[in-house]
Order: structure tokens, then sequence, then C-alpha cells
């Protein structure tokens, strides 16, 4: 298939996550992003845990699979020039979260770059942003504690919880990537490139939307409150046989046809369920009801029985159980490395039905040095 991107090339300064899953998406999409990493070592996520047979870390293949990589010794007068000539003469984009101050200091910041080639964009994917936190440096469990998703995480009586997952960096690396696509866009129609901000505090403060909003109107944020939803009940985590599974009703013909389901249509006809505002006023009394019959049998069973009945229900599922789901294997989102019994995880999104194609592997360390310099001798 022809890739929206194919034609594109962009110069990655970038490390950990945020900035490398932008250019991974971006990379999947046709573009051709070169990744340029410090000699000594390289990105440090080369060496995270757990470490791959060929010396790079699954959260690094994960992120970098298909780019080129090159090294430059910033602090060597000629490297720099080149990697300033190739952002120059060949970049689209530059797309960079190295540590506040570093790309002014080596005059590769986007007013130096810009001045040089206005149709250049250039993406900040930075900690705070500006502000009084600008300068400091910002990791993922970090924001989520800053940001006030950590107190909104977890059971009302037990300590805040991170969230399970780095979604502050594979946020910005989105919001990085829609920024970068945008200025693209409007490249088109002025011949003019741009600059786009993105940070972890940004993204972060962009995922609570909502608590945002009911605080404005109500005047109190929510609080706790585990796999208990607001609004409409049941709409919680239920214990089954062999784990939990999550239930939510949202209108009066779902909780008739809910009870059914459950062989108690009593409760459908009792005054204190029968329409949604009395269910939430009765929560605990009807949440104690269901609890008791769930725990008879395991989530397979209650999800073929909801299912069929029409119920939105949804098993709280190991990452070993998603991996393996047919659910997952139909959408074909899981994609092979080199070695064939590793998977990673393909671009959550197809285009005219297919699903671009992930490259298999993530570059060595310098494994383009020739191949990218090469291709800045070739007419622009």
């Amino acid at each position: 298939m022809t890739l929206p991107f194919e034609g594109i090339t962009v110069v990655e300064l970038g490390t950990s996550v945020a900035a490398p899953f932008a250019g991974k998406i971006l990379t999947e999409l046709g573009a051709t992003v070169i990744k340029v990493e410090n000699p000594d070592g390289g990105d440090p996520a080369r060496r995270w845990y757990p470490a791959l047979p060929e010396g790079n870390s699954a959260a690094y293949q994960s992120v970098n699979m298909g780019k080129f990589s090159v090294t430059v010794d910033m602090t060597d007068q000629d490297e720099l020039k080149r990697l300033k000539t190739l952002i120059l003469q060949k970049a689209d984009v530059v797309l960079q979260n190295l540590r506040p101050g570093a790309v002014e200091r080596f005059s590769i910041d986007s007013e130096t770059l810009r001045k040089e080639n206005p149709r250049l964009i250039y993406c900040n994917a930075g900690a705070f942003g500006e502000g009084p936190l600008g300068d400091l440096p910002g990791y993922d469990p970090l924001m989520q504690a800053f940001s006030g998703i950590t107190n909104l995480t977890g059971e009302a009586d037990r300590p805040p919880s991170r969230v399970g997952v780095s979604l502050i960096d594979l946020g910005t690396g989105m919001w990085s990537t829609i920024g970068i696509i945008s200025a693209l866009y409007r490249r088109l129609a002025t011949g003019q490139g741009g600059v786009v901000d993105t940070s972890l505090f940004e993204t972060s403060v962009g995922w609570i939307t909502l608590p945002v909003a009911e605080l404005a109107v109500s005047g109190k944020a929510p609080k706790r409150s585990g796999l208990q939803g607001p609004i409409v009940a049941p709409n919680r985590g239920y214990q089954a046989s062999d784990g939990i599974q999550v239930i939510v009703v949202g209108t009066d013909g779902q909780f008739r046809r809910f009870c059914t389901a459950l062989n108690c249509e009593e409760l459908a006809d009792d005054p204190r369920f029968a329409k949604s505002t009395d269910r939430l006023a009765n929560e605990a009394e009807l949440s104690r009801l269901v609890s008791e019959i769930i725990a008879t049998d395991t989530r397979a069973a209650w999800s073929e029985r909801l299912n069929a009945a029409g119920i939105p229900n949804a098993p709280v599922q190991t990452v070993e159980e998603v991996v393996s789901h047919p659910q997952t294997e139909a959408l074909g989102l899981l994609r092979s490395g080199d070695d064939e019994a590793m998977q990673f995880v393909g671009l959550p999104m197809r285009l005219d039905g297919v699903r671009p194609a992930s490259v298999s592997h993530a570059p060595k360390l310098d494994e383009h040095r020739q191949q990218v310099f090469d291709f800045m001798k070739t007419p622009a």
C-alpha cells in the first residue's frame, strides 16, 4: 500500500519513550526516520530490562523498529556541523526530547535551524513545557503524580496508585505526531514549516479533561473509586470464580435483560432498582446482591451469558490473556520481530482496511551511518 508519509524525512533526537514513540508512528506511516544517538551507548532505553539476544531491550525494540541509527558526538564540531547539514538539506521534521537547554547549547534548536530553512517543522516534546518548572526533567510516573492522575487511581480506602502503563509517554508521542501531521498539512498550503510544542505535563492534564469539567460544574473533583464507575449502576467489577468481571448497565431495558441473564428477574421489579436513579441511590445493596450471583461462575461463562443478552461487560484480563485472545489475533495487532517468538504491537489503526506493516527490528547503534550520510549527497 502507498503510505501517507513516503518521501518525508524525520530526524529524531529522541530518547526513552515519548519522542521515539512519535517517531515509530511516523515510521510506520511511511516516513524515513533517522534516529540520532550519543556514541557513548546511544539511547539509554537500549539498556532497559528485559534485554533481547542482540543487545537491545524490549522497550527500545518496541518503539524504534524501522528507523535508521547514526551516532553524533555533539561536542565534536565536525560531527555537529554534519548533523546540521543533514537537517537543513534533507529533513522535513526534527523531533526532539533531549534534556532542557541541550538543543540550544548546540545551536540545533528550532529558532536557529528555521532561520535557514523556514520549511522545517520542529517538534519539542518536553517535560513540563514552558513556565516556572520548564527547566526540570520529567518521567511518566512523576507526571502521573503531579497531574492528579495518581490521586484518581486505585481503591477509595487504599493509597493512590500509578497507572500500570506509560500512558503519559505514549500520549505525548501521540500528541507530537498529531502536531507534526497538522504542521505538514499546513505546509502544503503555506509552504512554511513551524514549531510544535508538546510536553508530558500537558498530556497528563489532557487525560484529566473529564475530572476537571466535573470540578468546574460541581465544585468537587471525583475521588478514587477503583472499579466502581459513576452515573449508572451496576457499574463496577465483580468477583467471578476465576477473576473479575466488569459490568456496566446503562439503561432500564438493559437492567431487565441483565436480571434475566442472572436468573433473578425479581430484581427488575424491585422498587429499589427499577429505575436508573433508584439503582444509583441503592448501589451498595444492589452490588451485594449481584456480587453473590457473579461469584458462582467463571468470567468466560458470564461473558457468554451477558454478551448473548446484550449487556456491556468485559473480564479483567492479564497481558498474557490479551495477547492470546482471538480478537487480538483477528485484528492482526501483533507483529513478529526477527525472532518469530517475539511479538510487538503494530500501529493501532488501519488505512483502507490494511494495518501498516511494522519493520521487524530496531537498528543497532550507528548501524546506518554510511547509508545516511550517503543520502546527504543525493540531490534535495
